[in-house]
């Protein structure tokens, strides 16, 4: 199925993006932080992926992605250094918020 790799990111991202627009939380505080903690592993993997994709290290199945590539990956796995880096920090602030007793107010 081409649309696999997109189906488990937006399986993925989901509920965390839905989830991070709770007031109460209020992940969207530092909006800088976020940018910031997305983009510097964006970059570094990005160009990665890239190098070892050019020299055939690595490959994309063509069975599992929508075909469309930017520098020649897949639209699916440029996605993926932006969205699992985003369901990390979410993941990260949301246990700080609840151990820190936060969420009984």
């Amino acid at each position: 199925m081409q649309t696999e790799y997109f189906i488990v990111l937006a399986v993925s991202v989901a509920a965390p993006l839905v989830l991070s627009f709770s007031k109460k939380m209020d992940f969207y505080k530092y909006p800088s932080r976020l940018i910031i903690a997305i983009l510097v592993p964006f970059v570094m993997f990005t160009i990665w992926d890239i190098f070892v994709t050019a020299r055939g290290h690595w490959s994309f199945n063509p069975l599992y992605t929508v075909g469309f590539k930017i520098l020649g990956l897949p639209i699916e796995e440029i996605l993926f250094f932006i969205i699992i880096p985003f369901c990390g920090l979410f993941t990260w602030e949301s246990v700080k918020y609840f151990t820190s007793g936060k969420d009984s107010k």
